[in-house]
């Protein structure tokens, strides 16, 4: 176990998109950082060296969030590694679309295990494992309000990741732990822009009234903001979108 005064965060999916700014981020307020991965190892490494050239500390751990052992095991290794865990960001996630009376039901049953189940499995370690002071972050989606043809499956589990996050809220009291999640708008990461043509990619970063999609800094900067300072904040759905409407 390394000595260690500096506050430890394990992001999940933080091997690409938001996660992995949001990695960078932290990095920067000196925090050391478990960079969480699922399958891509390269990607990975390039997040620790962020990290790292940011101002912090990191290590890369593969787990599976929705698998109970796998996500303990990575909270071991973040506690030998640095001594124990003060925030959680979990942006790990899958978004496939469909109009749901065409919707493959293994796709939804993809969508829960990971999005919902994955919440669960990943908060309950926190909820367990998490010093005082501490802060869960899990992420939704402002579709939940914008309510898109197609992202039905995605919104549902979302939306549970909103109630799973305010109720935890409220279970962790007396601990001096915030949870809260954010729910980003449309924003340029694989995860949005893959499979879309251009056209519908302009005309969704024209709605905004500041016109533009999002940017993982964008997201990065508030995850950085409830990690840190933020700490009346709690128990809340944050929708990061530029002021797109409902």
């Amino acid at each position: 176990m390394t000595e260690n005064t500096s506050r430890v965060a394990i992001v999940t999916g933080g091997s690409r998109g938001i996660g992995r700014e949001t990695a960078a981020r932290l990095g920067k307020d000196h925090f050391d950082v478990v960079v969480v991965y699922g399958g891509g190892r390269a990607e990975a490494e390039e997040a620790v060296r962020e990290v790292e050239l940011a101002g912090g500390r990191a290590i890369a751990v593969q787990a599976d969030v929705s698998d109970e052992q796998s996500v303990s095991a990575l909270f071991d290794a973040a506690e030998k590694e640095f001594g124990g865990i003060d925030v959680v960001v979990h942006a790990a996630g899958i978004m496939k679309l469909s109009p749901l009376a065409d919707l493959d039901l293994a796709v939804l049953d993809e969508h829960l295990k990971v999005n919902v189940r994955g919440t669960f499995v990943v908060d309950q370690q926190a909820a367990r494992r998490l010093r005082n002071g501490g802060a869960i972050i899990n992420f939704s989606s402002s579709l939940t309000l914008l309510a898109r043809p197609g992202y039905s499956a995605y919104a549902a589990t979302k939306g549970a990741v909103n109630a799973i996050s305010l109720i935890l809220a409220r279970e962790l009291r007396g601990r001096d732990i915030t949870v809260n999640a954010v729910a980003p708008g449309p924003t340029a990461t694989s995860l949005f822009l893959d499979g879309k043509p251009q056209e519908l990619i302009d005309r969704i970063a024209a709605e905004p009234p500041l016109e533009r999609l999002g940017q993982p800094e964008d997201l990065a900067e508030l995850v950085a903001f409830l990690a840190g300072p933020g700490r009346w904040i709690n128990g809340q759905t944050i929708y990061a979108n530029g002021g797109s409407a409902a």
